[in-house]
């Protein structure tokens, strides 16, 4: 096994033989950087994580496959947007170039947050077009430059590649927003493939089966069905295979203190066990090119 990593940006676990399947988790970041300069406390901006799902996969390269972590946090910069997707409404000053904000900006969760949450606000300023330029370069690229290397070397050894978007969503609120309405509790996993468009749906039904028969319960595209991460690297017509794993996160971590339950480690061990199942399914799925 080996690991790589660019220091507070990502680090790359993986086994020394990969399989083409490849896992990431692009909210799971814990170093803040210095230069954020946020006006809310840290303990309500790690709220926005995806607490501990990097630790919840670190066993990836066990089972042959290979992880990626981001290590900053969503709020610095998320590379789940676009890179365009920037809120003008945060900007000190226009934008130097194209802009495409959607409804996520609209509503203060674009490529750069202005909320933490409704009413509560990121920023007590506006942030300079210098600084957001310097946070694409050092961080967004680099994240995605690594993704994309990742998933195109193993595509061109294999001839497919299987990757999966990892994250963590709250068990319930009572409070609804502009995607969805989560006064319920959601389902235990939530399978994303942009609505049958970034992966065969063969190895979605198969992930779905599988996750039920350990007695989860299993919804598919809603309320999240993939954003950039999954959009932007998928084309199942050719053998690129993306899907977004939304993990409730009530099963393994305390949401009143944001900090891993007392069946952290049980469910570590139920992940463990889809990461093989994932392992098996790829192995039975591809053919070596490195031959022709």
């Amino acid at each position: 096994m080996y690991k790589t990593c660019l220091p507070g940006v990502y680090e790359i676990l993986g086994a020394d033989a990969a399989l083409p399947l490849i896992f990431d988790s692009p909210h799971s970041g814990r170093n803040y950087p210095d230069d954020f300069g946020h006006s809310c406390d840290i303990p309500v901006l790690e709220k926005a994580e995806d607490r501990y799902v990097d630790l919840l996969f670190e066993g990836v390269p066990s089972f042959g496959g290979v992880l990626l972590n981001a290590l900053f946090p969503r709020t610095y910069i998320d590379v789940n947007r676009a890179a365009d997707d920037i809120d003008p409404e945060l900007l000190e000053a226009p934008w130097p170039g194209p802009v495409n904000p959607t409804a996520r900006s609209s509503a203060g969760i674009g490529l750069l947050r202005r909320m933490v949450n409704p009413g509560l606000p990121l920023y007590d300023r506006e942030l300079s077009v210098n600084e957001v330029m310097k946070r694409i370069e050092n961080y967004y690229n680099p994240y995605h430059h690594a993704l994309e290397h990742l998933l195109d070397e193993a595509h061109l050894e294999y001839g497919k590649v299987w990757h999966i978007n990892c994250h963590s969503m709250p068990s319930h609120t009572n409070t609804s927003n502009l995607y969805y309405n989560r006064k319920k509790r959601l389902a235990d996993f939530v399978i994303g493939d942009r609505d049958g468009t970034s992966c065969d749906p063969h190895f979605v039904s198969a992930v779905k089966t599988f996750l039920e028969d350990c007695s989860f319960r299993v919804d598919i595209n809603e309320p999240y069905s993939g954003v950039e991460l999954i959009r932007k690297y998928s084309g199942p017509n050719q053998g690129r295979n993306s899907l977004q794993l939304e993990i409730n996160r009530s099963l393994y971590l305390n949401e009143k203190i944001n900090e891993p339950s007392e069946d952290f480690e049980e469910f570590r061990e139920k992940i463990n066990a889809f990461i093989k199942f994932c392992a098996g399914y790829v192995s039975q799925n591809f053919i070596s090119m490195a031959a022709d």
